[in-house]
């Protein structure tokens, strides 16, 4: 796991430049760092390193191929590099090897077969970039589901990327102008959607797609759309319209279990020490269960707990080790070193970005660091195999809606809505709120963008901004609980779930890895028929099916519970001063971003306990942090007094 950044144009001093880049993201790559230049081109490169496969010199990159033509920088792992290097020893093909990385592997294969032929035959996670010295080109890429991050853009005439925004502030006249549609669609999601940044101009490259820039296209400033050399709607079509037969059920399991633990096993090829995150969930059992049934010694794992009970999860992984005889460690955190993150979060997450399970996420991987320098995670579970309980939900209310005559359904739902701006408590306002939000559309993916918006009308809370077009407006294909799978997997697994976890990991440097995103295991999941997934009102049975072969059923049959914090209770009390200080209504109007009328009575309403506004007011404050960290203020901001609070 590493960090990559680069210019191509006339910056002068590329070499000074990309040295500060290096140094911001040097918790992506504390082992070493490189620096390579093209100056006839105008283009450098810069990389930092965590040693993860071949520790030696010969791992160190920049890496230039042995015929000198190309120029490799490249974030991420590549789990099949072995054998993609037999495949080119038996056709001739394969250079005189200087070590074992998969940087020198990837490389001779990007030499041989092409950029498009690589991507296609890699299996990974990787953000990367690739130079050709003799066509002056560069071709920029993404892994398929998104677990490696990758910014680009102009800046000043100079063609910029990195693995994140800070190391582009070093480049003059960067960031100057931030975009109020990245974050009016921020104010829906809580977090800025692919392909667009904060930064007005720095685009992120979406999951599975390349980029290819010659010299003419950079010197007009000119960015070429992205290509796809894999899609995830693609895969999950081609899935639906060529379902796998099975006689028994347990055929299915036994078929999800090899490619399952194919993926495990693959993605255990480290060179340095290696462990899991455990929640004593489905998913991260599972992951577990294929590695210790895989390993001859216990594997590493690592939960953390909470002694609020509402939040505990961690007596549950302790009970799945324990069956499993793994080498458990765990954490039990006080609120004070819960809320000692909350300064941290601007800077971890580098672009507003507000899911609170941020401030456990980053515990859990601070705690893992210490013993390991992998982990592998159990993300992707609920995507691939309908976990969500979201997903029924909306399935029957979106049912239940179409029931009612349209005009009749609008009118209703504009009542519901207006109801909401009454007095009284209970959780059920936000319900209904919700409800008159759902019935006021008619589009499967309208109704679903709907019931997970935070801010459903966010033109009227940011400034000047509007939502670029998105997903949302397409039309659903199919069911939509199948819909809403397919949605998430391109929407909120790789811009929330896979940046929650790659900042949290990459800030204590852990290199994070997760086997259920393997994309053979995503395009089996969609092979698989719909009743492997989801029987009655239970998720994931064929996932369960198979941990039960591991793990007693009582152990892990439970609940689904979030990866949650008290945040409401926090805003209301050790985090009240930080956050009136935020949204001092002053404060708001001078610095034009948000209209402060819906946000102050949301606060209100939040502080006096009629409403739980908490997830909404979060995504005002971690913008609000965001602009205290990354644009500077005379006076101390209200997040560096946060933490001298905390501090003492």
């Amino acid at each position: 796991m590493c960090g990559i950044a680069g210019i191509w144009g006339p910056l002068a001093d590329k070499r000074g430049v990309l040295a500060e880049s290096c140094r911001r993201i040097r918790h992506r790559g504390p082992d070493s760092n490189g620096y390579w230049e093209d100056a006839p081109a105008g283009l450098a490169l810069a990389h930092v390193r965590l040693a993860i496969l071949d520790l030696t010199e010969a791992g160190h990159q920049p890496m230039v191929s042995p015929c000198g033509r190309y120029v490799l920088v490249l974030n991420g792992e590549i789990y099949n590099h072995l054998d993609l290097r037999r495949q080119l020893e038996h056709a001739g093909q394969a250079p005189a090897w200087r070590g074992h990385s998969d940087t020198e592997t990837v490389l001779a294969c990007f030499a041989a077969h092409g950029v498009e032929a690589t991507l296609r035959e890699a299996v990974g996670m990787y953000a990367l970039a690739l130079w050709d010295r003799q066509e002056r080109r560069l071709s920029l890429a993404r892994d398929r589901m998104g677990e490696k991050p990758l910014y680009y853009g102009y800046s000043g005439g100079n063609l910029v990327f990195a693995s994140e925004l800070k190391a582009l502030r070093p480049i003059p006249g960067f960031g100057a102008e931030l975009n109020r549609n990245a974050l009016a669609s921020y104010m829906r999601h809580n977090y800025i959607p692919a392909p667009q940044s904060i930064y007005a101009g720095i685009f992120k490259l979406p999951p599975g797609a390349w980029l290819e820039i010659d010299a003419a296209s950079a010197g007009r400033r000119e960015l070429p759309e992205p290509r796809v050399y894999w899609s995830a709607q693609a895969a999950a079509d081609q899935g639906l319209a060529a379902p796998l037969a099975f006689d028994t059920d347990e055929q299915a399991v036994d078929a999800l279990e090899q490619v399952l633990g194919n993926a495990v096993r693959g993605q255990m090829l480290s060179d340095v020490s290696l462990g899991a995150f455990l929640s004593g969930g489905i998913d991260s059992s599972a992951i577990v269960s294929l590695m210790q049934a895989g390993s001859s010694q216990p594997v590493r794992t690592f939960s953390i707990g909470f002694h609020d009970k509402a939040y505990d999860e961690a007596e549950h992984a302790k009970a799945v080790a324990s069956y499993l005889g793994t080498d458990h460690t765990e954490l039990y955190v006080t609120p004070d070193d819960a809320l000692a993150v909350v300064p941290k979060l601007p800077e971890i997450y580098d672009e507003p970005f507000a899911d609170s399970s941020q401030i456990p996420s980053f515990l859990v991987t601070q705690m893992a660091r210490r013993h390991v320098t992998v982990a592998l995670s159990g993300d992707g579970g609920d995507e691939l195999f309908g976990g969500y309980t979201r997903y029924f939900r909306v399935r029957d209310w979106y049912a239940q809606c179409q029931r009612m005559p349209r005009p009749l359904r609008h009118a209703a739902g504009g009542l519901l809505r207006a109801s909401t701006h009454l007095p009284g408590k209970g959780a059920w306002r936000g319900k209904v709120g919700k409800l008159g939000e759902l019935l006021s559309v008619d589009l499967q993916a309208e109704f679903y963008r709907e019931f997970v918006s935070y801010w459903p009308r966010p033109a009227e809370v940011v400034k000047g901004g509007a939502e670029i077009p998105s997903l949302f407006q397409q039309p659903m294909q199919g069911s939509v609980f199948e819909a809403m799978m397919k949605l998430d997997t391109q929407t909120y697994l790789p811009d929330d779930i896979l940046v929650k976890v790659d900042r949290a990991a990459m800030a204590v440097s852990l290199e994070t890895r997760v086997p259920l995103l393997d994309h053979r295991v995503y395009e089996f999941a969609w092979r698989l028929p719909f009743r492997y997934k989801v029987r009655g009102s239970t998720g994931k049975w064929a996932l369960r099916q198979l941990l039960y072969r591991h793990v007693p059923q009582a152990l892990v049959d439970r609940p689904k519970r979030g990866f949650a914090v008290p945040l409401a209770s926090w805003l209301r009390g050790p985090l009240r001063d930080w956050a009136e200080a935020l949204l001092d209504p002053a404060r708001l109007r001078q610095e034009g971003w948000f209209e402060p009328e819906p946000i102050l009575r949301k606060w209100s309403q939040h502080k006096s306990g009629h409403r739980n506004w908490s997830s909404h007011l979060w995504g005002v404050l971690m913008m609000q942090a965001w602009l205290d960290c990354h644009r500077g203020e005379g006076a101390p901001s209200a997040t560096e007094r946060l933490k001298e609070t905390l501090e003492r």
